[in-house]
């Protein structure tokens, strides 16, 4: 009878793969024996493997590459790193070596692009994408990365009072994005996304208060999804409504020229996944396309903020068993040297 996990695992999926493989009783993650990890830094553990992050990054710059020559694209695609999914110094380090740019979502974030730049590892010309419900610290910090020069920081209007906050402490014009509230699945237990202004209200929001206002100049419309990039109805319906908006925009608003379609690339959190990345960035690309097309206005640059697509196939934690609890005459629970919530990487 087969009683050892690597049998099960051996008999449910194709193994070894990508990242893990063995050596003898010893399991390797991209050829770093993790034993020889535990027995010199002891358990818990969080532990990196920097070039995947470099690799993942490659990679998405390579599918959107060949899916603008596929299609005869005209616009370009700017790969956004989202910092919230790890501001560890070496993360950011290893993800700016790929010729990328910032999307933030909080005050110190600001803080964060400030020190990227002093120590030249942020270009001065790199889009800075600041998402995330503005209170007054972060408006601060916006205002000051802009009026120090960095004409690439691009504030995404997420409330109508933005704006107007903006305006006041920011001396010179500036860039804004508006951040579309997505409706959410039809299975979900809210209507909307908490993020964003409502498809309905975006045009007349920038009548009301872009298009007359000499200080602010629309660059771009955010559309992000929270279930993700995923091939299903939902997804697709949801991308031809945002191109709806775009459209009708770039109809009355000729310095709107780009769409960020946020994150959400699923990473692989077992060993059965299976994701294709190529297809589905084709058929976004070609979506696009062909709605512009159709409406006779140009194609809009294209920004995603990958996150956990950059960082959360690059690392692991690992737990030694202390304890095995017999909790009943069926259960039989592990009990491990620190607490999933507070130790995970981001995933």
């Amino acid at each position: 009878m087969n009683t050892k996990y690597i049998d099960l695992i051996e008999q449910t999926y194709f193994f070894p793969q990508e990242e893990f493989t063995l050596d003898g009783e010893h399991l390797k993650f991209h050829d770093i024996p993790l034993q020889d990890l535990v027995e010199k830094y002891g358990s818990p553990l969080k532990f990196t493997y920097l070039p995947k992050i470099s690799d993942n990054i490659q990679r998405a710059k390579n599918w959107f590459g060949n899916a603008i020559e596929k299609t005869n694209y005209k616009g370009k695609y700017q790969y956004c790193y989202c910092t919230k999914s790890s501001h560890f110094q070496h993360v950011m380090h290893e993800a700016l070596k790929n010729d990328i740019h910032i999307e933030t979502s909080s005050a110190f974030d600001i803080n964060i692009v400030e020190q990227l730049k002093a120590e030249g590892k942020l270009k001065n010309d790199a889009f800075v994408i600041c998402n995330g419900f503005k209170r007054e610290q972060y408006v601060t910090n916006i205002a000051r990365l802009i009026n120090n020069g960095h004409r690439n920081c691009i504030p995404i209007i997420d409330n109508y009072e933005e704006i107007d906050l903006l305006s006041e402490v920011i001396d010179d014009t500036f860039k804004v994005g508006i951040r579309i509230a997505s409706e959410e699945e039809p299975k979900f237990e809210f209507y909307t996304s908490r993020l964003g202004i409502g498809y309905k209200n975006i045009i007349p929001f920038y009548k009301n208060q872009i298009k007359d206002n000499n200080k602010v100049e629309l660059k771009m419309l955010h559309f992000f999804i929270n279930t993700g990039i995923r091939d299903n109805a939902y997804y697709w319906n949801e991308l031809v409504k945002c191109l709806k908006v775009y459209i009708r925009l770039k109809q009355i608003c000729p310095s709107l020229d780009s769409l960020n379609i946020g994150g959400g690339f699923p990473i692989k959190n077992s060993l059965a996944f299976e994701y294709d990345y190529q297809y589905i960035i084709d058929e976004i690309v070609n979506q696009i396309n062909i709605t512009c097309a159709e409406a006779d206005v140009p194609v809009p640059h294209i920004f995603t903020e990958f996150g956990s697509f950059t960082v959360g196939e690059s690392g692991g934690a690992i737990y030694e068993i202390l304890y095995q609890k017999q909790q009943n005459d069926r259960e039989k629970w592990n009990m491990v040297d620190s607490s999933f919530i507070t130790t995970l990487p981001d995933t």
